[in-house]
């Protein structure tokens, strides 16, 4: 009778130890399952996290307001500077600097166009950027012109002056539209590479702001050129064009070669730089 109670005394014994490791691993193995979670989500979110100039962590008021601030400053700058390229390229770099932690700083109905087409931004929100762009650039141009007609009228002293006149966008030359059209698709495209490598590469704002001022330079210097060959001009940004008037409702040209031109350009430029992006990430 000892031994049989002795038997069973050891089968229980080691019944609760086998039980109890059974627990402990199965205790072990829930905790190790539950430590590595973190470790993958994290992992798929840095691949997938946006870059520092993206859109999506920003609350969509606040954006608004930038982008409408920010064109209102640019298009003014560069109906005041008369659109110079290095001026343009220091007043973009300004702005970026500015109000590109709010929204992104696209200021630039073209770019934004061409960053819901890559899937920078979603569609609402770019049609909503638009709006805001184009009426900082419509204030901007009511602005100045308000200042120009409060200007003094001219004396017997200085009458060979001349009244004083908002910068403008010259007239496009008859005859030579597609080549101007095709002057604004070239310089957005340069402008619409430069900017993609931006928002998708360059995580520092200093870097960024000048990597998107040189890019709005290079496209100027090089859309510009071509136009002032043809007398003609090149702006690179729909809603500036309403601010120095080169918007004329009367012609379709206008609205061909400053709008259409200027955002097949630029989406150009964004789709090229993520393909080859693409490309290098598939090589290496």
């Amino acid at each position: 009778m000892a031994t049989k109670k002795a038997a069973s005394t050891a089968k229980k014994s080691t019944t609760k130890k086998s039980s109890a490791a059974k627990q402990t691993t199965t205790k072990v193995t829930t905790v190790k399952a539950v430590e590595s979670r973190p470790t993958t989500v994290s992992a798929s979110t840095a691949t997938t996290a946006p870059a520092k100039f993206s859109l999506r962590n920003t609350s969509l008021i606040a954006a608004l307001v930038a982008e409408f601030i920010g064109t209102f400053i640019f298009a003014a700058a560069v109906v005041a500077g008369q659109g110079q390229p290095i001026l343009v390229f220091f007043a973009l770099v300004g702005i970026v600097l500015a109000v590109g932690a709010l929204s992104g700083a696209y200021v630039n109905p073209a770019l934004t166009l061409a960053a819901w087409v890559t899937r920078r931004m979603s569609g609402m929100r770019a049609l909503a950027y638009i709006v805001a762009q184009f009426l900082g650039a419509m204030l901007a141009l009511v602005m100045l012109d308000m200042f120009v007609k409060a200007t003094p009228a001219s004396t017997a002293t200085d009458m060979y002056s001349t009244a004083p006149t908002l910068f403008q966008a010259a007239a496009i030359p008859a005859g030579k539209e597609w080549l101007l059209f095709f002057a604004e698709v070239v310089g957005s495209a340069i402008f619409g590479f430069a900017v993609a490598n931006a928002t998708r590469e360059v995580k520092e704002r200093t870097a960024a702001a000048f990597t998107v001022g040189v890019g709005v330079f290079l496209g100027l210097m090089v859309a510009g050129s071509a136009a002032a060959f043809i007398g003609g001009s090149s702006i690179l940004n729909p809603a500036v064009a309403v601010s120095l008037q080169a918007i004329n409702f009367g012609s379709i040209w206008p609205i061909m070669v400053y709008v259409i031109g200027a955002s097949i350009g630029a989406i150009i430029g964004f789709v090229v730089y993520d393909l080859l992006r693409t490309n290098t990430q598939k090589q290496a």
